[in-house]
């Protein structure tokens, strides 16, 4: 399978860009290293919040905003409380509905199995809900995860937000804390996005790749897979 190069940043060079043959140390799979990488739309094909929105007979007005936050647009914990308000009165059955209906990306399982083989450690960051992300994580085996959580009252949702909303700074410290907990330097992480919100990690990682993302977040990235297979990640360490 051909992969599509988009862009790359020489991060010995600033400013320069060049290809993936470019002198530029990428981490290598003969040392531990720790991958994290987004949920919604890079570990599985949907966005978690669209789906809730169907549910909620909300999903084109969600999904315009999901649309805006992930260009840019909008700041992310702006859009989320948004979101999240028109969910107000679901039931939290809707979580078991909703998972039910998601499905992992091409390769991300691969992924997530040759990394352990190698030593590497996977973590996920969501600005989606733990009342999935959860289940998600159990089922692909992975090390470490952060998500929002949703209020709930007599067993629906209140359209709230319950704690700190899981943004693009959040998802920033927990690649730093991840890696520093397992001892293994910067150089050795790799970071994998598709939206604004992933861009401080994806820059911050020893190697930051956007995944079928939105121009934004493919120019801020050491390079792009346009290709939705996570195989593809594998292709960058050495």
């Amino acid at each position: 399978m051909t992969q599509e190069h988009v862009h790359f940043v020489d991060k010995s060079a600033e400013g320069e860009t060049g290809d993936a043959s470019a002198d530029f140390e990428t981490p290598t799979l003969s040392q531990p290293g720790l991958l994290v990488m987004d949920v919604d739309s890079t570990l599985i094909d949907e966005e978690v919040i669209d789906e809730l929105g169907e549910a909620a007979g909300k999903g084109e007005e969600i999904a315009d905003v999901t649309e805006r936050a992930m260009r840019g647009e909008l700041e992310f914990c702006d859009a989320l409380r948004a979101r999240v308000a028109l969910l107000r009165g679901l039931p939290v059955s809707v979580f078991d509905t909703v998972h039910d209906k998601l499905h992992f990306t091409n390769g991300a399982l691969d992924l997530i199995d040759t990394l352990h083989e190698h030593g590497w450690k996977v973590g996920v960051v969501s600005g989606g809900f733990h009342e999935v992300v959860d289940k998600l994580a159990a089922e692909g085996n992975i090390d470490f995860w952060i998500a929002n959580r949703l209020e709930t009252e007599d067993g629906k949702l209140t359209g709230q937000v319950l704690g700190e909303i899981v943004c693009k700074t959040v998802k920033l410290h927990a690649l730093r804390a991840w890696a520093e907990r397992l001892g293994i330097p910067m150089s050795q992480t790799v970071a994998v996005g598709d939206g604004a919100n992933d861009i401080p990690m994806i820059q911050a990682a020893g190697l930051g790749l956007a995944f079928c993302a939105k121009p934004k977040t493919q120019l801020a990235a050491d390079d792009a897979i346009n290709t939705r297979d996570l195989r593809l990640v594998l292709d960058y360490l050495r």
